[in-house]
C-alpha cells in the first residue's frame, strides 16, 4: 500500500502513524460527496472518514484496489459493509475512543435542560432579568432512562448513578445492568417510567424510525428527550409538535437525518429556534481527547494491516493476528469466500511449489474466511499467482517480513 486519503478532519496524530507504515498521506478538510469520493479515490490503498463521508456500493464498484477504510469514530453505518466485505477491503473504527466525550456531554446537556439554561441564557442575551424557580429541577431522585446499553448507555449509566439519578435501561440484548441500574422488559415500560430519556443506539438499518409519535405519546408528561447517537432514529416533526405542545419539557440533539458535510455550509431543522431545546453539530464526540484517542486507535490498526494483516477489532473480517515470525520471510494475508477445503487447497499449492510455511492462522466470520501465512522459503510467484486466480479469493496481499 503506497496511498491514504483521510478526509474531515480526524486529529493530525494519525498522520506519523500511518506514514510510518509506508503511506503517502493526503488530506482533504470536510465529507465528499459520491462523485467527488470517486474522483478523488484514484490510486488511494487506505481512506480514512468520519461520520459524513458515505461509502456506497458504487465508490467500491469503481475502486477494487482500495485495501482499508478506517472510520474515525463510533458509526460505521456510513459504509456499505456488505459490499466492503465481498471486496475483501478490511475497515476499522474507534468503538470505545470517544465514549466519555459522549457522556460527559449528554451529563451537561440533562442538567442543562432541568434547569432551563437555554431559556433563562436567552433572557439575559435579549436584556431580560427573569429570575424564577419554575420548572427548574435537580436532577438527584430523577429516573434517567437509558434505550441502548451498550458502551456509552453503560458508562452514562454509572456516572448519573453518582450524580443521585435512579437509572431503567431497556436493550433488546441481554446486558448486565451496573450498579443500581434496573433492566426494564420493554420500551414503553421505560418510556413511562423515565423522567429523561436518552438515545444511545448504533446505526443498523432496523433502528431507522425507531423513535417517532407513538413513542413520544407513551413519555411522561414533562419529560426531556435526548438523541446522541443516530439522527434517523427519530421523527424530529412529531418531536417538535410535542414540545410546542408543552408534552415534553426540553430535548438535546446532536445528530440530524441529513447533515452539512463542511464546517460553515447552511443548516436547517424543524427544532430551530424552539424553547429549552439544545442544538449541537454532531460533536458528542468532539472533544481534544477523545478526537487524539480516535486517531491513535484507527490509525494504529490501518498501520497494522498495512504492515502486518492484523485483523484485530476489524468491524467486517475475521479477527485475527498472527505473531511476527522469527525466520519468515513473507507474510500472505488471504481473504476468501468461506468455502470448505480453501485452506487445504492454499497449503496444497504452496507444497507443490515449494514454499514452506513457518507459521499460519485461519478465521472465519460468516461468508468470508481470512488466513494469514508466513513463509520461510522463496516465494515461488506461481504459487502467489495460483492462489489469486483461486473461484474463492478476494484478496491476496504479499507482504515482506524480513527486518521488521
Amino acid at each position: 500500500m503506497t496511498r491514504a486519503l483521510l478526509l474531515e478532519n480526524p486529529h493530525p496524530n494519525a498522520d506519523p502513524i500511518l506514514a510510518g507504515s509506508g503511506l503517502e498521506i493526503t488530506r482533504h478538510a470536510g465529507a465528499l460527496s459520491e462523485d467527488e469520493l470517486i474522483g478523488a479515490l484514484d490510486g488511494v490503498d487506505v481512506l480514512g472518514i468520519r461520520s459524513t463521508t458515505q461509502v456506497t456500493e458504487r465508490v467500491l464498484d469503481a475502486h477494487p484496489s482500495l485495501v482499508a477504510i478506517g472510520a474515525f469514530c463510533i458509526g460505521t453505518n456510513q459504509i456499505d459493509l456488505s459490499a466492503a466485505t465481498r471486496r475483501g477491503i478490511a475497515v476499522f473504527n474507534a468503538p470505545f475512543s470517544n465514549t466519555r466525550s459522549v457522556v460527559e456531554l449528554a451529563i451537561a446537556e440533562i442538567i442543562a435542560l432541568l434547569r432551563r439554561l437555554t431559556v433563562r441564557d436567552k433572557a439575559l442575551h435579549a436584556g431580560v432579568w427573569d429570575k424564577s424557580a419554575a420548572g427548574s429541577f435537580e436532577v438527584r431522585g430523577k429516573t434517567l432512562g437509558i434505550v441502548g446499553y451498550g458502551n456509552i448507555g453503560t458508562q452514562l449509566s454509572v456516572v448519573a448513578e453518582a450524580l443521585g439519578m435512579r437509572v431503567v435501561f431497556y436493550d433488546t440484548a441481554e446486558k448486565l445492568a451496573l450498579g443500581n441500574a434496573r433492566r426494564m422488559t420493554s420500551l414503553n415500560d421505560l418510556l413511562s417510567t423515565a423522567d429523561i430519556v436518552t438515545l444511545h443506539v448504533d446505526g443498523r438499518s432496523g433502528n431507522a424510525g425507531m423513535f417517532g409519535r407513538r413513542q413520544f405519546e407513551a413519555m411522561r408528561p414533562g419529560a426531556v428527550f435526548l438523541n446522541l447517537s443516530r439522527g434517523f432514529l427519530v421523527d424530529y416533526g412529531a418531536l417538535r409538535e410535542k414540545i410546542e405542545s408543552g408534552a415534553i419539557a426540553g430535548a438535546a440533539i446532536d445528530v440530524f437525518p441529513s447533515e452539512p458535510r463542511s464546517t460553515g455550509d447552511a443548516f436547517d431543522s424543524e427544532l430551530r429556534g424552539l424553547p429549552n431545546v439544545i442544538l449541537t453539530p454532531h460533536v458528542g464526540g468532539s472533544t481534544q481527547e477523545a478526537q487524539e484517542s480516535i486517531g491513535n486507535f484507527v490509525a494504529g490498526k490501518l498501520a497494522r494491516y498495512a504492515g502486518t494483516g492484523s485483523t484485530d477489532l476489524s468491524v467486517n473480517l475475521p479477527r485475527l493476528t498472527l505473531p511476527d515470525s522469527e525466520s519468515g520471510r513473507y507474510r500472505l494475508a488471504f481473504i476468501h469466500r468461506n468455502t470448505p477445503g480453501v485452506l487445504a487447497l492454499v497449503n496444497q499449492t504452496f507444497a507443490e511449489h515449494g514454499a514452506n510455511i513457518e507459521g499460519q492462522i485461519l478465521g472465519t466470520r460468516g461468508e468470508t474466511g481470512y488466513v494469514i501465512t508466513d513463509i520461510s522459503s522463496e516465494l515461488p510467484v506461481e504459487a502467489v499467482a495460483a492462489i489469486r486466480e483461486m473461484e474463492d479469493t478476494l484478496r491476496l496481499r504479499v507482504l515482506p517480513i524480513q527486518g521488521r
